[in-house]
């Protein structure tokens, strides 16, 4: 591994003097587990870390609206923090239950939830669930503060719309009274790895009719992408065989699968059609 910089800072403002917009060898770094791996590939090669586990404030905690209305969670949140959070657990339940084969314990325990969207792996499996949430993200620039949907983040394999200084502080996620959540991780090998296709879905459900839905497929394409021909076919519909299939088609025949070491595309086609049924079927027997 190269050498390369270290730096901590303790403020906002300290922490925007050490990123460099022209210098993508200039990387601010959370947990920093995905990071270091790259890093000893020799994939990536830092001239300097900036690391913002000091920077506090609206980068950490987990807090609910007065008003009960969504979520704020800090950047610089880890995934055991979420996993372990009885709020959490209460109204996104969702999010517990994804976490039970992310990575391991020692990678939970580090791993945060601003640097894992950054990352933009696609094969990660939080980025699908929050946008299957209607998740928006809080970025901080030199030039001020934005906020977009997640899925606005992300533009291919490993590349998004953040600038080199650009910062994620914070995640809003919404709490939706009525609507239920699933994520589906399907792999080839131990629980725990990478999945060769992800489904998170989160829809509101009357009896078998699907009022509303958000639908996220992942793994199997380059980004964390939504069905949106899939979503139209089940909105307002009621659940049965027919209704599924057509779901399944119309899912296979707006993405782009890729081939890859845990699948040719085909296959992944058909585990498309197979585990989207069975995850509708699964959120409307909740």
């Amino acid at each position: 591994m190269a050498s390369f910089e270290l730096v901590e800072p303790h403020s906002l403002e300290e922490a925007f003097g050490f990123l460099d917009h022209e210098d993508p060898a200039v990387r601010p770094v959370g947990g920093g587990t995905a990071l270091m791996l790259m890093m000893k590939a020799q994939i990536f090669k830092p001239v300097r870390l900036v690391s913002l586990r000091h920077i506090g404030g609206r980068f950490s905690g987990i807090a609910l609206d007065p008003g009960g209305s969504f979520f704020r969670i800090g950047a610089m949140t880890t995934f055991s923090t979420l996993e372990h959070s009885p709020e959490i657990r209460s109204r996104l339940p969702v999010i517990p239950r994804a976490m039970k084969t992310l990575a391991n314990v020692r990678v939970r325990n580090v791993a945060t939830v601003g640097g894992n969207l950054a990352h933009a792996d696609p094969h990660l499996d939080l980025p699908p669930v929050w946008m299957s949430l209607g998740a928006k993200v809080v970025i901080l620039g030199p030039g001020g503060e934005r906020v977009m949907p997640v899925e606005d983040i992300f533009v291919g394999y490993y590349e998004t719309t953040l600038n080199n200084n650009d910062l994620i502080a914070e995640l809003e996620v919404p709490v939706r009274p009525g609507w239920r959540s699933i994520y589906v991780k399907v792999t080839t090998r131990a629980a725990h790895d990478w999945p060769a296709l992800g489904i998170a879905l989160s829809a509101e459900i009357d009896g078998r009719q699907i009022k509303d839905l958000r639908l996220v497929l992942s793994a199997a394409v380059d980004r964390p992408t939504r069905l949106a021909a899939a979503e139209a076919v089940l909105r307002g519909a009621e659940i049965d065989t027919t209704v599924l299939r057509q779901a399944g088609e119309a899912a296979v025949a707006e993405v782009h699968i890729e081939s890859d070491s845990r699948g040719s595309a085909s296959y992944k086609q058909h585990l498309l059609r197979v585990h989207l049924g069975r995850a509708i079927q699964a959120i409307a027997a909740e």
